[in-house]
């Protein structure tokens, strides 16, 4: 007999584990099936968290009461802010993390979620009603369990396939079995599908490398949590990482042995990530490159093992550890584990509507890199979504569409669902038109309270919102409500012509050089305001004018984004549109004008024509 669900989550990754744990916050009786209960949460790739682009959605998910962020909070050996020279919008939070410590705190917060369940079983078929949509999962021991909602987060493990050299074996990571079954049972939907590449380097022993002559990079002091919430860091020690290069002697040793690489050799076929190219790619496409540069970061506190960043590869082993020998420092170094290349399925993102829902496949919901995406952030900010729009479809509830003017994840799910992948897809801060608006400081402020709505938001970080922008507001106004005339000023130490004109605390702190200690010299009352409160209200400040124009780009693009096109609009029937336009809104299907507009090759008459019949049919 089938157990009844109101979510199933398949998969124990970071989407897996941010779906389960949504779902299961919106009040959703959730299963989240993995193979393996010590392998949730695991670290697969590199051991570290965030990065420019990546930090901001790590911060989002956590405004959502998500659990990345308290994870490496808990798990961090070093924190660093990325780009801290620059503005805040292109600053992004970096952390490594003990992977042991991550898994663990990953474990803790699930185990901790009301309304989930973990199962430790592989899920080989998917059950569809008569009408289509899905209604449950089958397992390998040939039970089947019934769903109001699937959300399939399967990672690199559908119809995966490890290389090393020439030796290639199934595989969705290493030690771990692939989803070949399951892999089937989704080709079976007809769904459009396409085949991508990842890598990873070796493992190296960190005892056999001599770290004398390497630059040292340390964290932060003092470090930078990722959550919100407070005390949620875990208090253990921070190390440094040491960086080291590629030499001449390393890219004429994979030159001579490209033929053996899987990549060069033949043996892959699938897209791999440009952001992240194996070394063989580095050598290939950048032969005037003398030297790249690789970071050895540790992989725990109390774990030898070195990740070195920046030589991901598919060579045979015994050439992985000749050219790892030529790098400074390694000359000696020891190989745990070779590095390998993995390709899998995925599904192209367009088949997809904005929720994450399946277009053609009612009720089944897909995240991280099953539709194209690469990295644990992208994976974990597609899990939430789709975890919640799972339970609020369950819930009959509409679905929540973050959008590209108020977070990170409506940038990234509007450019999968609306231009599709042709490659991993990786999160930077140029993608988002509104970076300036979409911050890693502010994200708690911009999506927390819309999370309560969502009923995705626990009362504790409710509550702690609420305080932190009840604090923001009124110091803002205690603020402009102070002024200074000009040699006052002066005497406080803002930087201010002699004009005579006075000068409110809000202005004064916005200068470009200005410092909150100004502020204190002139209002001795205001010492004791957290650090917290006062980098808010100064960047707020500093940027209030750049803020009041991109708010009212964000009204004119608001008003594209009204116009919702009909899922079942028939492109061929729209006057004016060439054959390439009609093939490319046919296959993206976008759901309002703005999206239609975000489509390569879109023009204005094209855009034009297509509202003009929008409209003529709403009118009819």
């Amino acid at each position: 007999m089938a157990v009844l669900w109101d979510v199933i989550v398949i998969g124990g990754g970071h989407a897996g584990c941010e779906a389960g744990a949504a779902a299961a916050r919106h009040g959703a009786r959730t299963l989240l099936i993995t193979h393996s209960w010590n392998d949730v949460g695991a670290l697969s790739c590199n051991p570290a968290i965030g990065g420019l682009g990546k930090g901001h959605l790590v911060r989002e998910v956590d405004a959502l009461d998500g659990l990345m962020g308290r994870a490496i909070d808990q798990a961090g050996i070093q924190f660093r802010v990325l780009n801290r020279s620059k503005g805040p919008a292109v600053q992004g939070p970096r952390a490594q993390a003990d992977r042991g410590l991550y898994r663990s705190a990953m474990r803790r917060l699930l185990a901790e979620q009301s309304n989930l369940t973990v199962m430790e079983e592989a899920v080989v078929g998917l059950r569809r009603s008569g009408e289509g949509a899905i209604t449950g999962v089958c397992l390998s021991d040939g039970r089947e369990l019934k769903a109001g909602a699937v959300v399939l987060t399967a990672g690199t493990f559908l119809r995966g396939v490890m290389h090393v050299g020439d030796k290639a074996e199934p595989g969705g990571r290493l030690g771990d079995p692939a989803a070949d079954h399951l892999g089937r049972s989704l080709a079976a939907l007809k769904l459009p599908m396409g085949r991508l590449k990842t890598g990873t380097p070796a493992r190296l022993d960190g005892r056999t490398i001599d770290y004398r002559g390497l630059a040292a990079q340390s964290g932060d002091e003092p470090s930078e949590p990722f959550s919100y919430l407070p005390g949620t860091l875990g208090g253990q020690a921070q190390v440094a990482c040491h960086i080291t290069h590629t030499t001449p002697s390393t890219h004429a040793l994979i030159r001579a042995n490209l033929v053996r690489s899987a990549l060069y050799g033949g043996a892959i076929s699938g897209i791999g990530p440009r952001y992240c190219p194996s070394i063989e790619d580095k050598v290939v496409k950048f032969p005037d490159r003398e030297r790249h540069q690789v970071f050895l970061e540790p992989e725990g506190l109390d774990d030898p093992t070195v990740y070195p960043n920046g030589v991901s590869t598919s060579l045979p082993a015994d050439v992985q550890t000749a050219f790892l020998r030529t790098l400074p420092g390694l000359e000696k170094v020891e190989v745990l584990r070779p590095g390998y290349a993995i390709e899998y399925d995925m599904v192209d993102p367009r088949a997809l509507r904005p929720s994450l829902e399946v277009r053609q496949v009612p009720g089944l919901f897909l995240a991280g890199q099953v539709i194209g995406t690469t990295g644990y952030e992208e994976a974990a900010g597609l899990g939430l979504v789709a975890g919640l729009n799972a339970a609020r479809r369950v819930g009959d509830s509409p679905p929540w569409v973050p959008r590209r003017t108020e977070s990170y994840l409506g940038v990234m799910i509007d450019d999968l669902v609306t231009r599709g992948v042709d490659e991993p897809y990786r999160m930077f801060t140029s993608r988002a038109e509104y970076r300036l608006h979409l911050r890693a400081d502010n994200a708690d402020r911009r999506l927390t309270a819309l999370g309560v709505e969502l009923g995705v938001v626990g009362s504790e970080r409710a509550r702690v919102t609420a305080d932190k922008v009840a604090a923001v507001e009124a110091l803002t106004r205690l603020l402009s409500n102070r002024n200074l005339t000009p040699s006052e000023a002066r005497q406080a130490g803002f930087v201010v012509n002699d004009d005579g004109q006075r000068r409110d605390g809000l202005t004064l702190l916005g200068l470009p050089e200005a410092r909150w200690e100004e502020v204190v010299r002139a209002w001795p009352d205001l010492a004791p305001t957290p650090r917290v409160l006062t980098e808010v209200v100064r960047t707020d400040a500093r940027y209030r004018g750049y803020l009041a124009r991109q708010e009212s780009d964000i009204r004119a693009y608001e008003r594209d984004e009204a116009l919702a096109l009909p899922d079942s609009l028939d492109y061929s029937q729209v006057g004016s549109l060439s054959t390439e336009l009609r093939t490319k809104l046919s296959a993206a299907r976008p759901a309002t004008l703005g999206a239609a507009a975000r489509l390569p090759g879109m023009t204005p008459a094209a855009l034009t024509a297509l509202l003009r019949y929008v409209k003529k049919g709403r009118a009819a």
